[in-house]
């Protein structure tokens, strides 16, 4: 059998889909892409040059939840039998996500209804959990709360990990394979579906400004977790003077006899900041300069070793 098909998402994990949903025999009608920015967005780019009509737009409903009327008769122009939500990150109307056959799924990079929430790559790390997975969901109107269609569980989050590593490395193509499985089983009608235990459920915000700021003092482990949570969006910062110094390409070393925010190497790019009960090697850092290596941060700032980075953190 073939479905007709819309892909709301981003590049790479709606990329990852196009071909393989193809090769199965699906019929991608429509693809939704981000609105360009400075450059084209490349998931347009991708679908265009495969001849798939591209839609580029931010909104698709009002504040009170009504469909924008423009956005519903582009969609229903195209007669699909089920939508595919991949990294898509604006809030569709029921109008549209209810309107299929098969109505709509979603990819989630948690195991649901662990790590709700549109941050839940971040928060896994800033949380030290040891092992994750990726959830497909049909969504509803709550906050990634409708009923699973395929878990795929078993991925480790390594003590090395960043969230874009563990994004691009693993839960990436983990998703695509997941995608491909619901939608094979929707097609089949061999879908079972599985109603979220809310009494397990953990939802988590976008993570903020305050959320992000690092605290110099607190155990190095935790300074360690945040920072590769963080990396490489939205960035855990210090205050630097007048302005944030976001870091990034951390890793936790050995303490060391020096105060928590003494600098206490610099080598290879990267400096060594002491913590408290370990020390972390920083290798790029972004402030008044773009993002750079951290030595070139340092050396523009006179800032050497045995001197603190950041005076009077909290």
């Amino acid at each position: 059998m073939s479905l007709r098909l819309a892909l709301f998402g981003q590049a790479p994990l709606a990329i990852a889909c196009i071909n393989r949903l193809q090769e199965a025999g699906h019929d991608v009608r429509v693809v939704y892409a981000p609105e360009n920015g400075s450059k084209p967005d490349p998931l347009s780019i991708y679908a265009r040059n495969l001849g798939i009509p591209v839609v580029q737009r931010q909104f698709f409903q009002y504040k009170d939840n009504s469909p924008v009327t423009a956005a519903l008769n582009e969609y229903q122009a195209y007669t699909v039998d089920l939508n595919i939500l991949a990294s898509f990150t604006s809030f569709l109307p029921p109008e549209i996500t209810n309107t299929p056959k098969h109505k709509s799924i979603c990819y989630h990079p948690s195991l649901l209804p662990k790590y709700r929430g549109g941050h839940a790559l971040q928060w896994q790390i800033i949380d030290a959990v040891v092992e994750t997975g990726v959830s497909i969901f049909m969504p509803d109107t709550g906050v990634d709360t409708g009923l699973i269609v395929v878990q795929k569980s078993g991925v480790k989050i390594s003590p090395i990990d960043t969230a874009g590593s563990l994004f691009f490395d693993k839960l990436l193509p983990l998703g695509a394979d997941a995608i491909i499985e619901a939608v094979t089983a929707l097609d089949t009608g061999t879908a079972r579906f599985i109603k979220q235990d809310d009494t397990e459920a953990t939802f988590h915000r976008l993570i903020n400004e305050h959320d992000a700021t690092i605290d110099l003092k607190a155990p190095a482990a935790k300074v360690d977790q945040l920072i590769r949570g963080c990396d490489p969006q939205p960035g855990a910062h210090l205050q630097y003077r007048d302005a944030l110094l976001k870091l990034y390409d951390v890793s936790l070393l050995g303490p060391s006899n020096q105060p928590p925010g003494v600098i206490i190497a610099i080598h290879d790019g990267a400096m060594v900041l002491a913590l408290n009960g370990g020390s972390l090697r920083i290798g790029r850092v972004r402030s008044d300069n773009g993002k750079e290596p951290a030595s070139e941060f340092l050396k523009r700032h006179d800032l050497e070793v045995g001197t603190q980075l950041i005076e009077n953190n909290h």
